[in-house]
């Protein structure tokens, strides 16, 4: 059971975000709420996974692309360190809201994609028009990076 609880309370348990955060994102479709942690390095590996086992993480200089565990080994794996764990699941349409300072910014996704890590140029051109999340895939391994790109529909 302890293996496969991240997985299990997915689609199971109400997700939770820290009880005095004004910064989470909240994705519906896969029941994930997770706090967003602020100008994260993403080239850094120790600061990144440091950041990543409390929540999704914003990337420090580069617009709107946040980043987050999928799955992990198993003996590190929580509720807080994998909320991208179904994110594969997303299709056009689905909503994305990001949570901050008391408005909800809601993203509508239009578009998924499967890219090389060396492939880095796409995030960097389509951070500016996009908000983009990011994880590995397939579940369990790094060999590639999922991307979901959504765009801003509504602030309230």
């Amino acid at each position: 059971m302890f293996i496969y609880y991240p997985y299990v309370s997915s689609f199971f348990l109400p997700p939770k975000a820290s009880a005095d955060s004004s910064y989470y994102i909240k994705i519906p479709k896969i029941k994930a709420l997770a706090d967003i942690i602020e100008n994260v390095d993403p080239w850094d590996r120790k600061i990144y996974e440091k950041a990543l086992e409390k929540g999704v993480a914003k990337a420090k200089g580069i617009d709107n692309f946040l980043f987050a565990h999928s799955s992990l080994s198993p003996w590190k794996m929580t509720r807080t360190n994998t909320p991208f764990l179904r994110l594969g699941e997303l299709k056009n349409g689905d909503q994305i809201i990001i949570h901050k300072d008391g408005k909800d910014f809601v993203y509508k996704v239009e578009d998924k994609k499967e890219i090389r890590p060396d492939e880095v140029n796409l995030v960097l051109e389509k951070s500016k028009d996009y908000l983009i999340l990011q994880t590995c895939t397939p579940l369990g391994t790094d060999w590639k990076r999922l991307l979901i790109f959504a765009k801003l529909t509504t602030k309230v």
